[in-house]
């Protein structure tokens, strides 16, 4: 079902984009395209400071809006808490020469300017007028089926729930259970858990465990936990993994037989396959997609901390995927702070700095990057 929000001016225009974004935000940049009078999405970017080249920081906002198809128009609005300093002349709003460098941009890019607006703790005003004035923001956002509360800023939903101690050694001792058996690490004389070995069973079948662990992605006991988590720290499974993620069982399968002729006898890796993560071809599923994220972010809150990175990278890719790329920045902060060297966690950063997001973020509907 699709919800219409309308605005009426500039003031319940504001009350709208956290609706639109999934969130409230704060210290941000946020790019609205338009198709029409209509627009499906926002997209967030921190606010250029000091240290950023403002034109090739304009270019490269406008350069992401512009790829939208059908995008014709944008509206722009800084969220800050910087404060408007009054002057003979004038209200200064914070961020004015950098919204007006954008504004160029956008009209050299030939998108027409819906808006263009600054919301600091003290009001809003907007950057189009001759001689602006700061307005209350006194417009509560409506209620949208499906968005929930969006009173938390961008990296809402991102932070690891709290695990208590107890869960986190369940799932750290059935993780050397596992891995000693997998691995052909000698155990002495010690007995294995029966769980153990019912582990190593749903392995037998990697399509079908990766299947299935999305029936309970909260619901994980510690010995399949452990399984996922052996399996996510091997290269070659965890991109079974996501890519399945991303399909289906069928594309798992695929996958994991790719992999194994790749690394077997150096066959080469179907361009169709490897096109997925990099985000291009046909859109996943997003809710498929957002079950998959809850059950990395459920497995990287219990892991141990040296097997949290693998998890921790699964949920950045499956952010990224879903256009949300503050909050796969936020995973890889914490996969750095672990292990810097992390491999995918190096390639995610560079994809990520470099402001490349899944082409299907760009597609009308899915302009939702954060």
């Amino acid at each position: 079902m699709t919800t219409l929000l309308r605005a009426s001016g500039s003031a319940e225009f504001l009350s709208i984009v956290p609706s639109l974004a999934g969130f409230t935000p704060t210290e941000s940049l946020v790019l609205l395209p338009f198709h029409g009078t209509r627009t499906h999405g926002a997209m967030r970017l921190d606010l250029p400071r000091d240290d950023v080249a403002l034109s090739e920081y304009a270019d490269a906002a406008i350069g992401l809006v512009s790829r939208i198809e059908g995008t014709d128009a944008v509206a722009v609005v800084v969220y800050t808490d910087d404060q408007a300093h009054a002057t003979r002349d004038g209200l200064v709003l914070p961020f004015a020469v950098e919204v007006d460098e954008m504004l160029g941009r956008a009209d050299d890019a030939g998108l027409r300017i819906v808006d263009a607006l600054c919301v600091t703790a003290d009001g809003w005003s907007s950057y189009l007028a001759d001689d602006p004035e700061l307005h209350v923001l006194d417009h509560e956002p409506p209620s949208v089926p499906g968005i929930g509360d969006v009173s938390g800023d961008h990296l809402a939903g991102a932070r690891l729930e709290s695990t208590d101690l107890a869960a986190k050694e369940r799932v750290g001792r059935a993780l050397l259970e596992v891995s000693a058996l997998l691995d052909g690490a000698p155990r002495g004389t010690a007995r294995t858990d029966p769980q153990a070995i019912a582990a190593l069973v749903l392995l037998e079948d990697l399509p079908a465990f990766f299947e299935s662990v999305l029936s309970s992605p909260d619901e994980l006991p510690p010995f399949a936990t452990a399984a996922l988590l052996w399996c996510l720290d091997r290269p070659i499974f965890r991109d079974v993994a996501l890519t399945q993620w991303a399909t289906d069982i069928s594309g798992g399968m695929r996958t994991l037989r790719s992999q194994l002729a790749f690394a077997g006898e150096g066959e080469a890796f179907p361009d169709d396959l490897g096109d997925i993560f990099l985000g291009r071809g046909p859109a996943p599923d997003p809710e498929r997609i957002r079950t998959a994220l809850t059950l990395a972010r459920f497995v990287a809150a219990r892991a141990p901390r040296a097997s949290r990175p693998a998890p921790l990278t699964a949920a950045a890719w499956l952010s990224w995927a879903l256009g949300r790329s503050s909050h796969a920045a936020h995973y890889l902060d914490l996969v750095r702070a672990i292990d810097p060297e992390y491999g995918l966690a190096a390639l995610l950063e560079t994809m990520i700095s470099a402001a490349v997001l899944p082409e299907w973020a760009f597609r009308r509907g899915a302009a939702d990057a954060t």
